[in-house]
């Protein structure tokens, strides 16, 4: 059934490259207008690719080869003020907003610094509270917040791993609180009829998995390893036979959360794992 966003503008955060970009297709494809937001440069202690201005130009390519509009600007989450300026101006030039997708996120591996793990937290939570405080004045009945958390945030000890050091320690936290604020953001915004739910992947084929950093935490009985042998270790992670989902599975997710066929549902954190959690509820050993 297309069309099911017909006469709605989207704000998408982290609309560069990876899930974002896929969430401004895909939501698009429907019939939303789009925002579309990204810091458009690397962050100190992240080393795989953030998106570019390069990828940022595609995005736009492929929102409007959909035949939607699309406003995107170049805004870093971290800070309130860039992501009120941005988004005032996006719904100025599309007449509203209906849907909000906080989905910027990091996962720094880079350095072993306490400096890594404030930037996860920083981008992965903080900027998820700024999404959400800039937009809310927005929104009104029937609008659909969605989150993107993860589903390694839900095992405890899968992100405590010595080799990923303290970016990951942030980025477990921070999607850990991305559960409860779900559910209690939720709660708050309920008599205004605005929803808000979150989406938990699981390993997703997007420049944050696919890194030699990461290749390197899977495969550490190898001294370079590449992609291919990183995917032994990928599919271990999940119960399915997959060693991680696709972008456009999470949009598929977000589609749903957007659209007036979830109008009743809210406080909902889905994963998108796989069988991920049900394979290791409290994390992979070893």
């Amino acid at each position: 059934m297309a069309g099911r966003l017909e006469g709605k503008v989207a704000l998408v955060t982290g609309a560069a490259r990876g899930q974002g970009k896929s969430h401004c297709i895909r939501l698009a494809q429907e019939g939303a207008d789009i925002i579309a937001v990204d810091i458009l440069e690397q962050i100190d202690t992240v080393r795989y690719p953030l998106g570019s201005d390069a990828d940022m130009a595609d995005t736009v390519a492929q929102v409007e080869a959909t035949g939607r509009r699309i406003v995107a600007r170049k805004a870093d989450v971290r800070s309130r003020e860039q992501m009120k300026a941005a988004v005032d101006e996006g719904v100025q030039l599309l007449g509203g907003l209906h849907i909000v997708c906080a989905n910027a996120g990091i996962l720094p591996v880079k350095e072993h610094s306490a400096r890594a793990f404030i930037d996860a937290m920083d981008v992965d939570f903080g900027g998820v509270l700024n999404t959400v405080a800039v937009t809310e004045p927005h929104l009104s009945a029937g609008a659909s917040i969605i989150l993107t958390g993860s589903t390694a945030g839900m095992m405890p000890s899968t992100l405590n791993n010595p080799a990923l050091g303290p970016g990951s320690v942030g980025y477990g936290l921070a999607k850990t609180f991305i559960v409860q604020y779900t559910e209690t953001l939720a709660l708050q915004l309920a008599p205004m009829s605005i929803r808000v739910n979150a989406v938990h992947p699981t390993n997703c084929n997007t420049n944050l998995i696919n890194n030699e950093d990461i290749y390197k935490v899977f495969r550490p009985d190898l001294e370079n390893p590449t992609q291919d042998d990183a995917l032994v270790a990928f599919h271990v992670f999940q119960a399915m036979p997959t060693p991680y989902v696709e972008p456009v599975d999470i949009s598929n997710a977000v589609l749903y959360f957007a659209s007036d066929e979830a109008r009743f549902v809210t406080g909902i954190n889905l994963r998108i794992d796989a069988g991920s959690l049900i394979k290791w509820p409290d994390g992979p050993k070893g």
